[in-house]
């Protein structure tokens, strides 16, 4: 890691902690940079998917037996 950052404690399975260490060592790296890696990807996933949210915030909805009613009409259903 290039600066020092929080410490915290993390529980893993036995097992995901294996494997876990195993990825660390083929990537010579260590597990605080896989899992920080992996937080700050989920977190701009999150990040995707809010400003989606937001963009079609104006969208019309439509219920789910609307959309039936229309796959029904187009012969899907």
């Amino acid at each position: 890691m290039a600066e020092l950052s929080k410490r915290s404690t993390v529980y893993f399975d036995p097992a995901i902690h294996q494997a876990l260490r195993l990825k660390a060592a083929t990537n010579h790296s260590s597990l605080s940079e896989l899992v920080d890696e992996a937080v700050r990807l989920l977190m701009r996933e999150d990040q995707e998917d809010l400003a989606a949210i937001s963009a079609r915030a104006n969208e019309p909805e439509m219920s789910y037996e609307a959309m039936l009613e229309v796959l029904k009409q187009d012969g899907k259903i």
